[in-house]
């Protein structure tokens, strides 16, 4: 793991990259290097060596500067007779031989034959390439200015710091080329893994697969230093301990968990674990004194105010601190297996298991990978995880859902190879605890949070946070859904920029609410946030290119980053909204999905929100409901006849829609004095509100 940097079109350029070079100094202190080709244009590297010694950035016909692990490296490097040493001196040459014959714009062909994880970038001919591996395990940050002077780096906050940009996280699936004489970026779109049919192997051949797959993804990874494994005592750790003891490696596993009154539950684990297994492991217990000392830095160092992030980004902080410590500069995790094998809690609640692996899978880069990342290199010490081998993580998105989650076991497959390769039942039948939980350092946040006097711990963190998280564009339909979880991320303290609203023709939209719909521009004003509108035809076809249309009016005019959906359970909505955001550079927030919906529809009236039914299409609702606010006491009645007639409770298979009059963060509440009922068959009825009757009153 390393740092890459470089500034183009920026007066004093080589000054600028050794300031990013100190900013993310921990990521590598072995060596620090700047190629400049004027004043104005440099490219920066600084080294964390694990394999050879070798200073970037590396100049031949052109200059890279590379973070990488290429594990196919040997093989290229005997197909293409070079003369490479290690991996970067390989993906150098590799770039300079087959960019010399195909142009940089070609990259998609270079990148392609890698097998590793990689960001780098690749400076020719007044081009500049940066690219980095499909899943997003090695970070990249890019800003394009006003005046068209580009820049990135390894790290947001050297963006942020130096460019006094907003930093823009490099999607994976897509290389950019800068052109420095005529200021322009392009973007080279990558394709990402897809689902195919399931494969037809029991479940003893799909375990016989993935263990081949994993053992020697791990083979591959381990690297001839000193190195350490994060260890709970789960079965994903265990099975990367079983894999390194087969390869006959000397390493010690690291626990970090807060020390106190009650003992962590994943601590008791950790050690009967290790003691079965027979490796030695370091537990690194911190005191509470030391870790409220410590959360503004783990805070910022993240980037979030999210207390699951944090948690566990504490969890790999301290063990990462202690391993280096002990001389170790490379750690394994186990990360990537809940995501491709269904480990958390809301798979269980999936109707598409692998939809929702791939799916995780795709947003690995921007809710887990960065963090770890840097959580790890504050601490010199670099993250290897080959659960997210590209090989693996293709095979197992195929595999059967019923060798993931059957019944209240998760994991199946992984646990069938726990079983075959020795491991205790205790081991492999352990039920996954979340690292943050595990180690009671969330814990540890509520108390803290409690103590500043402070209801929630994400409205605590908040405060520590020095910038706001991501700017970000809310999809916005009047309704529960979309309303709370725009509040659930202001909670959290994400910046929502505007709303976007699509007003579809189509009153059965699959894609887009469209009851009352005009009233969304009422709210905006009611919460003090413009909004974007676009009409649509509804037309299926249509649909995802309208949706992209108004995102990309979005981005443009307020520089959102990424967008927050309502989507609680349809895949069809959300792989869709996935598509169009990733075709516009944008991240995706769905922080309810998955969610339990009556724990849902009780979480919203307890927040404060005041809602209404405004149609209704199934048939156990009468048309009694409409117009009716939605409290307590209607919940209960609500879930008790969705649970009779067999509706979903919050409403999600469109069986009712709503409109939110008032809510915490509404300025204003609504009032609507005229409307009409409307029923269309003895299960559908609409109440249709009067534009011009509807008014905003102070709270």
């Amino acid at each position: 793991m390393c740092g890459i940097t470089g500034f183009f079109n920026y007066d004093n350029a080589s000054e600028l990259a050794a300031d990013a070079l100190e900013i993310m100094q921990n990521r590598g202190k072995d060596a620090k290097g700047i190629y400049a080709t004027n004043s104005e244009n440099a490219l920066g590297h600084c080294l964390h060596a694990v394999v050879g010694f070798v200073k970037q950035p590396l100049v031949g016909k052109g200059a890279l500067a590379a973070n990488c692990e290429i594990y196919n490296w040997e093989e290229l490097n005997s197909k293409y007779k070079l003369n490479a040493r290690n991996d970067a001196e390989l993906l150098a040459e590799l770039l300079l031989k087959l960019l010399d014959k195909k142009g940089i714009n070609k990259i998609k062909d270079v990148i392609a034959e890698l097998h590793g994880t990689y960001a780098f970038a690749y400076l020719r001919n007044g081009k500049i390439a940066i690219a980095r591996d499909l899943i997003g395990v090695k970070p990249l940050w890019y800003a394009l200015d006003a005046d068209g002077r580009f820049c990135f780096a390894s790290e947001k906050k050297v963006i942020e710091a130096l460019a006094r940009q907003d930093a823009l996280e490099l999607n994976p699936r897509e290389a950019l080329v800068y052109d420095i004489k005529m200021r322009k970026l392009d973007s080279l779109k990558r394709e990402f893994f897809s689902l195919g049919k399931e494969n037809k192997f029991n479940l003893q051949q799909n375990a016989a697969k993935i263990r081949e797959l994993l053992f020697n993804s791990v083979k591959m990874r381990i690297p001839e230093r000193k190195f350490a494994l994060l260890f709970s005592g789960g079965i994903d750790s265990a099975l990367i301990a079983k894999a390194l003891l087969e390869g006959k490696s000397k390493f010690r596993a690291y626990f970090a968990y807060l020390s106190g009154a009650s003992e962590p539950k994943d601590l008791k684990y950790a050690q009967s674990a290790a003691k079965e297994l027979g490796i030695g492991i370091e537990l690194v217990g911190i005191g509470m004194d030391e870790f409220e000392k410590e959360l503004p830095k783990i805070v910022n160092l993240i980037e979030s105010a999210n207390p699951t992030r944090v948690g566990v980004a504490a969890v790999n902080y301290f063990a990462c601190r202690k391993a280096h410590a002990d001389g170790c500069k490379v750690i394994f995790s186990g990360l990537g297996a809940d995501e491709l094998f269904g480990g958390y809690a809301r798979f269980r609640e999936s109707k598409n298991i692998n939809a929702d692996c791939l799916s995780a899978l795709m947003q690995m880069h921007e809710n887990d990978l960065y963090r770890d990342d840097v959580a790890s290199m504050e601490n010199s010490v670099e993250l290897r995880l080959p659960f997210l081998d590209s090989e693996l993580a293709e095979f197992a998105l195929n595999v059967p859902e019923k060798f993931k989650i059957n019944g209240n076991e998760n994991k199946v497959v992984l646990r069938e190879i726990g079983k075959k390769t020795g491991l205790q039942e205790e081991i492999y039948k352990r039920k996954k605890l979340a690292a943050q939980y595990g180690s009671n350092f969330d814990s540890a946040i509520e108390k803290i949070a409690r103590a500043h006097k402070f209801k929630r711990k994400s409205e605590f963190l908040a405060g520590l946070l020095h910038n706001k998280n991501l700017r970000l564009g809310a999809l916005f339909s009047s309704g529960k859904d979309s309303n709370y979880a725009l509040y659930e991320m202001q909670r959290q303290n994400y910046e929502i920029s505007c709303l976007i609203t699509i007003k579809s023709k189509n009153p059965d939209s699959y894609m887009f609410h469209s009851a009352n719909i005009v009233i969304a521009k009422l709210q905006a004003e009611a919460l003090g946030i413009p909004i974007v509108e676009i009409e649509s035809s509804g037309e299926k076809e249509n649909e995802l290119r309208d949706l992209e249309r108004a995102l990309k009016i979005a981005r443009e005019k307020f520089k959102i980053n990424g967008i927050v959906t309502g989507a609680l359970a349809s895949n069809y909505q959300r792989k869709r909204i996935e598509n169009a955001a990733d075709s516009c550079g944008l991240r995706v927030f769905s922080p309810l999905w998955q969610k339990n919906q009556e724990l849902e529809l009780k979480e919203i009236v307890n927040a404060g929100f005041k809602f209404i039914i405004t149609k209704i299409a199934c048939a156990g609702l009468g048309k009694e409901w409409l117009g009716k606010e939605i409290g307590a006491g209607e919940v209960e009645k609500l879930i008790a006849l969705s649970r009779k007639s067999g509706f979903n409770a919050a409403g999600e298979g469109g069986e009712y829609e709503t409109l939110v009059l008032d809510a915490p963060n509404f300025r204003k509440r609504i009032a609507i004095d005229k409307f009409e009922i409307k029923s269309t068959s003895e299960f559908t009825h609409e109440f249709i509100a009067d534009l011009n009757s509807a008014t905003l009153s102070g709270k």
